[in-house]
């Protein structure tokens, strides 16, 4: 059976353009369902973090409204209080990549405070790009692959991603709030960049690297990465 790691963000907050520090942290669904059919396949995954902070959920993910009903959100929160995993998250700089069969990381809006600027996570995308191993990257998580680049190029340049689109985030209502757009970034960093419809479904697939627009994308995304292991 594979092992894999999954990388959440460590903050928090999110520090919009005035300054105020929105509350976010990962988003549940981007690591919930990734995370049951990994392990529903047999497969062992392993949580790891900038200096090994436990991650923090953001708490509009765990609500009724964006988890399908009570049913739902109460399915997540039962994911999420049994995944041992991520009440042990390893320091991301105590991470082997020759420990791992897959790379895999959720979003949510931490990961632009701060793996977007992790040269420690940065290292490790693109050590997971070069070793052909599978690197599953969801949502706002693709903010990590700002930190990729080496002397002003990245090694993700010219590759297909999705993300979360401009689109998305002004119907989410922090468009016009952001310091920066993760969509305009990754165009700048030089990446394919592909959309789909709204909050609908929508995976790209490029060589090992698997990216998915939202929280829609994450099971869908995890399903074809699970194909390559």
């Amino acid at each position: 059976m594979a092992h894999i790691l999954f990388v959440l963000t460590g903050a928090d907050h999110w520090t919009l353009a005035d300054g105020t520090e929105h509350p976010t942290g990962y988003w549940a669904e981007e690591f919930t369902a990734p995370y049951e059919v990994f392990t529903g396949a047999g497969h062992t995954v392993t949580v790891a973090t900038p200096h090994g902070v436990v991650a923090t959920v953001d708490q509009a993910s765990l609500a009724p409204d964006v988890n399908g009903g009570d049913e739902g959100a109460g399915a997540v929160a039962a994911i999420l209080a049994e995944a041992t995993a991520l009440r042990s998250p390893l320091s991301l700089d105590k991470v082997d990549l020759a420990d791992y069969d897959a790379v895999f990381y959720p979003g949510g809006h931490g990961p632009m405070q701060d793996l977007a600027a992790d040269p420690i996570s940065g290292a490790l995308l693109n050590d997971a790009l070069a070793s052909g191993k599978p690197l599953g990257v969801v949502c706002h998580a693709p903010a990590a692959l700002l930190a990729t680049a080496e002397s002003g190029s990245s090694p993700f340049a010219g590759y297909r991603v999705t993300a979360f689109s401009n689109a998305e985030e002004t119907q989410a209502g922090f468009a016009d709030k952001a310091k920066w757009l993760l969509q305009d970034r990754l165009v700048a960093l030089g990446v394919d960049y592909r959309e789909g419809e709204p909050w609908a479904p929508h995976i790209e697939v490029d060589r090992n690297l698997y990216t998915g627009q939202n929280p829609a994308s994450a099971n869908p995304l995890a399903t074809e990465i699970l194909t390559a292991l």
